[in-house]
């Protein structure tokens, strides 16, 4: 080890794994080290941008919470979360996508057509689908969960004047596979840029825009577990996303809605505005 040097640190260091060392663990281990040596001799890193570069860490470790975290983030507008998504999407399924910085645990249950509006402020719609399996047919007992903004482009995590499961339900699917809601559009946002990942945005003239979406975790025993968005089609954003969340076929249309087409179940349905929006999307899952 005295003589260790550019050339032969990284083969030395992956050389120091025990005989017991998991095997994948060996297999991802090596070919990150490898990857991180080769990009520090490949750019010529300073001390300075290394030490950089653990600042940045550490002030995503001080602002990360329970509420927040600022790795999800950094991963997400790096594309890594986006990357990690497709290389494990079957291309027979519903995409996965991002989960976000923002997803809490304990969601109220909801009954299929229950209503998720409550007071809240926005343009309407209703929701609707099916979860079924790769042939099509329905998956009884699939676990929904959904979350999204408000009006104002703010989770309830993030604004003290909304309910802490405000516009956050989770909801089982019957023998049919089908879920129902009424809800308000999300609005677009800005990622947060008060941290370490804000700097990094604006240190490479990148905006920090998502589209609206519906975020969604779709399981069901004996499937493989979804996590994704759904994004309108009519979003100025669409093709602009912050966190490159957006897939062909996890795009929704906003179709104009009509009371007397609407499904008994909904419970919402003779308090709905005119001028609603009516969603039809389906959750094809692969086996586990």
């Amino acid at each position: 080890m005295r003589n260790v040097n550019a050339d032969t640190l990284t083969d030395l260091l992956l050389a120091l794994s025990g005989p017991d060392t998991d095997p994948r663990l060996q297999e991802v281990l090596t070919s990150l080290v490898k990857h991180l040596h080769a990009f520090t001799k490949e750019v010529g890193l300073t001390h300075a941008e290394w030490r950089k570069g653990l600042e940045l860490l550490t002030r995503a470790g001080e602002i990360t919470d329970a509420e927040r975290n600022e790795f999800v983030l950094f991963s997400d507008v790096l594309g890594l979360s986006s990357l990690v998504d497709m290389v494990n999407s079957p291309s027979d399924c519903t995409s996965s996508s991002v989960l976000g910085p923002f997803h809490i645990l304990g969601a109220p249950d909801l009954p299929v057509g229950g209503d998720m509006i409550g007071d809240n402020e926005g343009p309407q719609v209703v929701v609707e689908g099916r979860v079924t399996d790769q042939s099509g047919a329905p998956i009884e007992g699939a676990k929904i969960e959904l979350w999204q903004t408000a009006d104002n482009g703010l989770y309830s995590n993030q604004d003290t004047a909304q309910s802490e499961y405000n516009l956050r339900i989770s909801m089982t699917t019957g023998a049919d596979g089908r879920y129902a809601l009424s809800t308000i559009r999300p609005a677009p946002y800005l990622v947060p840029t008060d941290g370490p990942v804000g700097d990094l945005l604006n240190a490479t003239g990148r905006h920090a825009w998502r589209p609206s979406h519906l975020h969604f975790i779709v399981q069901a025993e004996g499937y493989r577990s979804l996590v994704t968005e759904v994004f309108p089609s009519d979003d100025p954003y669409l093709d602009a996303d912050a966190v490159f969340g957006v897939r062909a076929d996890l795009v929704m249309e906003y179709r104009p809605g009509d009371h007397a087409a609407l499904a008994d179940d909904i419970a919402a349905r003779d308090e709905l505005a005119e001028g609603f929006s009516k969603v039809d999307f389906d959750f094809v899952l692969p086996p586990a």
